[in-house]
């Protein structure tokens, strides 16, 4: 019987160098990092940039992040600044896009940052996808590998059950460290959070010793997770609400729901870590069940429960 999940593939070096191979060839793969699982391709050239907005259903609005191993590689697509610098010594590779000024003669596909004259930037921490972007000459537009407006992936069983036969390599890295997306940081400017992520707005604050913005809902689509609905398991959400349906999926946090019928906890311990961890995983899984709407309890709006909060309000817009 033919394997279901015959497009997923083990990391070794007979792997690494298909991987690298099918990138030069303009072929798009499925990677993992430490935040969520992607969908790689050469962001210089016009084929797999063409084809991730296509096989995504993303809308042409909504631009690409770029990875990169290191500041060097990335020199001539972007303009650096000091803030930059400081933050980069300080948190990179890890969970952090940087929103730069891109340069005038960029190889850069236009389509890649929407035609923007700005560009998302990050340094990916996971072994596998570091490995890869060291050893390539160009960089990878790498949008999380689920269809838009979908749950991000946070394993390679998910990217598979995402886009089945419409991808063939997906490399298997293990499970995703952090499950939510990455911070972005708007540095064009006065440097504002665009998307919250694990690492925090206290944190870059610290760093940077200046006061850090948020992003105003009215602001113009710089980055992804900007849009209003966003990351949804496909059926109704009902956010920080008391109602409960004896027959649907309640999603909970702590010990406060302990013992409810349907009830789906992202950490017992209410430890907000764990719970990002489990979130997308979770939300799959109450899908799979048949439930036909989720209640979902906030959680407490601090460290990455900003971030938490924040896919599950959005996943919850009609």
């Amino acid at each position: 019987m033919k394997n279901f999940y015959s497009n997923i593939f083990p990391y070794n070096k007979k792997m690494l160098d298909k991987t690298i191979l099918n990138l030069k060839k303009g072929n798009i793969v499925g990677l993992p990092t430490e935040t969520v699982y992607g969908l790689a391709g050469n962001a210089y050239l016009k084929k797999p940039i063409k084809k991730i907005y296509k096989i995504k259903k993303r809308p042409n609005l909504n631009p690409l992040i770029v990875h990169y191993y290191n500041y060097k590689k990335a020199e001539n697509d972007v303009i650096f600044n000091k803030d930059f610098f400081k933050l980069y010594k300080k948190l990179c590779p890890g969970p952090i896009t940087f929103i730069l000024k891109k340069r005038g003669n960029s190889k850069i596909q236009p389509k890649v940052s929407a035609n923007l004259n700005s560009i998302g930037i990050r340094f990916p921490k996971h072994p596998v996808t570091r490995t890869i972007l060291k050893k390539i000459n160009f960089p990878l537009a790498m949008p999380s590998a689920n269809i838009s407006s979908n749950l991000s992936p946070v394993n390679a069983l998910d990217v598979s059950d995402e886009f089945k036969n419409s991808l063939k390599l997906i490399v298997d890295g293990g499970n995703s460290k952090i499950g939510l997306e990455s911070t972005v940081l708007d540095l064009t400017g006065k440097p504002t959070i665009l998307r919250p992520g694990l690492v925090e707005l206290k944190t870059i604050r610290k760093i940077l010793k200046k006061k850090i913005y948020k992003v105003n809902k009215k602001s113009k689509i710089k980055s992804p997770g900007m849009l209003k609905s966003h990351y949804s398991p496909g059926i109704p959400m009902y956010f920080d609400t008391n109602r409960i349906d004896k027959n649907c999926a309640i999603l909970t946090f702590g010990k406060k729901y302990n013992g409810i019928k349907h009830s789906f906890n992202l950490s017992k311990n209410s430890n907000l870590k764990e719970a990002a961890s489990n979130l997308y995983r979770t939300l799959r899984k109450i899908k799979k069940k048949k439930f036909k709407k989720i209640f979902v309890v906030k959680v407490p709006n601090k460290g990455i429960g900003i971030a938490i909060n924040d896919r599950l309000e959005r996943a919850s817009k009609k």
